[in-house]
């Protein structure tokens, strides 16, 4: 006698998993944790700078390595979950993120940091597509997939949020390392109630391994990312970023055409031919891709501007969850009512309205607390961009759509983080020219480094004698006036999609109706 449930086939006619609900929460809670160690880490980084002291290309390295694994690793991992079995891929995820994050006892430079966010990388690829795929194997009736799609999504949001919160309080009690320590008894809990509580799932017909595909995923994503995080840091003209560039395209091409002409692709490509689909995976890039600038900014900005403590700052993060915890699981009504598209597109123009208020509104906590409630409450859209994505492939092909999304999410976070972040960075350099600092006895090295980051500013600033004063202010304004222009971007940005998502989502989509 086994306690663990019947294996289950992915198929259009399946019936409903008696204990999806139980399942839906423990795929929930993975998703949770794995979104708050995201997080976790823009709390953690001063501390570990002030420990480590990584230069800037490491501390680029240790905000991007998670997403830049994860993005690269999606596509084969989620091919490799509808031969293997998705769940035996979830629960492997979860054994990865577990040991990765015991590891990071022993960290204590900036390559071994770095190191263990590329091993947390490997079992968040394993992790996230596997949740979404399997929430469309254990809901085969449209509407409750919907409600749990919602569910999903707020957990999500939640995550986002209370990855500072609980990063500050380990930091106000413990070293960095219990950041990522936090996550190992979690996920042995995680890994006994998968056994008990998840069914398996698979595509009964998938078809042909197509080695070459698979390298050329991975080839083709981490050299775009790359190119994308060092074209950020050098400028447009950078010679390795542009071969790197060259070869994402190439590869990335190649990777295209040949799923285009296989009848059994690794990834189903084809998908992106219903517009439906095309807009929800528009939201998964653009919100992502904002996100992740902003919250790293204000998280930033709370810390080394304002003076909050690691706790103070993760709970004042708290409104953007409260926004999204509170539309996510109300989207699917509120798109039974008036439709999917007003829902979609609606939504990222309140979060463009929120970016829009950081910008224009005087940059105190009580409007910032404001805007992140609407960016929170505009990201409520994904719970519909999830279930428009999840109906619009087949069953079979659920596990191509949860890496289309996951990808969407991953490649959002880091061209937010190397995009956005890059404009913030030439905004505060902006404040900071060299005849200035020069002006106040600030020249060679010490100007690199009050330029580099406001982190470096106010270090260098604590040994500069009577002029201290004077340059920590003038940093902390240009780290402020940077955020004002990300805001900007971000709404820009928010918004474009927005009219997109409006022109490719059919007036009376119904996501009720299952596969479209």
């Amino acid at each position: 006698m086994t306690l663990a449930p019947p294996s289950v086939e992915t198929a259009p006619a399946a019936r409903p998993h008696p204990r999806r609900w139980a399942g839906l929460a423990v795929l929930s809670a993975s998703l949770l944790l794995v979104l708050m160690d995201m997080t976790i880490l823009n709390i953690a980084l001063p501390a570990i700078s002030a420990d480590l002291h990584p230069d800037s290309v490491q501390l680029l390295w240790m905000v991007d390595v998670y997403a830049l694994v994860l993005s690269g690793l999606l596509v084969t991992v989620s091919a490799i979950g509808d031969r293997w079995g998705r769940k035996k891929t979830l629960l492997s995820g979860f054994a990865v993120f577990g040991l990765a994050s015991t590891s990071a006892i022993w960290a204590d430079s900036a390559g071994e940091v770095i190191t263990v966010r590329a091993l947390l990388g490997v079992g968040g690829a394993m992790i996230m597509p596997a949740t979404l795929s399997m929430i469309r194997a254990l809901f085969t009736d449209p509407r409750e997939r919907a409600t749990a799609l919602g569910i999903w999504a707020a957990m999500a949001a939640l995550g986002g949020a209370l990855g500072p919160i609980l990063g500050g309080f380990l930091l106000a009690h413990f070293s960095w390392h219990a950041a990522f320590l936090v996550n190992v008894p979690v996920m042995a809990v995680a890994i006994i109630a998968g056994l008990l509580l998840l069914p398996e799932s698979r595509n009964p017909r998938p078809g042909r391994w197509d080695l070459l595909a698979a390298l050329l995923s991975m080839v083709g994503m981490v050299a775009f990312v790359h190119s994308v995080k060092h074209f950020a840091k050098e400028g447009l003209t950078d010679a390795g970023a542009l071969t790197t560039f060259a070869l994402a395209v190439l590869a990335l091409g190649w990777f295209v055409r040949r799923c285009l002409n296989r009848q059994d692709p690794l990834l189903e490509i084809r998908l992106f031919r219903s517009r439906p689909f095309t807009a929800g995976a528009i939201v998964a890039v653009t919100t992502a891709m904002a996100m992740a600038a902003m919250m790293l900014l204000i998280a930033q900005w709370m810390q080394l501007v304002e003076g909050f403590s690691p706790l103070q700052a993760g709970l004042r993060l708290l409104p953007a969850a409260l926004g999204a915890g509170v539309i996510s699981p109300l989207a699917p009504q509120l798109a039974a009512r008036w439709g999917a598209r007003p829902v979609l597109a609606g939504g990222l123009a309140v979060s463009g309205g929120g970016f829009l208020l950081i910008a224009l509104a005087p940059t105190t906590y009580p409007w910032v607390a404001l805007s992140l409630l609407l960016i929170g409450a505009g990201m409520g859209s994904l719970a519909i961009a999830s279930a428009v994505i999840m109906a619009g492939a087949p069953p079979e092909k659920s596990g191509s759509a949860a890496a289309i999304e996951e990808t969407g999410y991953e490649l959002g976070s880091v061209l937010g983080v190397a995009v956005l972040g890059s404009i913030a960075a030439a905004t505060y350099r902006g404040g900071l020219s060299l005849t200035d600092l020069a002006a106040d006895g600030v020249t060679g090295a010490a100007a690199q480094t009050v330029r580099e980051s406001l982190a470096g500013a106010l270090a260098f600033a604590q040994h500069a004698g009577p002029a201290a004063g004077e340059l920590a202010h003038r940093a902390q304004q240009s780290f402020t006036d940077s955020l004002d222009v990300v805001g900007l971007s971000g709404a820009g940005l928010m918004l474009l999609a927005a009219l997109a998502v409006w022109a490719l989502t059919p007036k009376h989509l119904d996501i009720s109706e299952g596969h479209h």
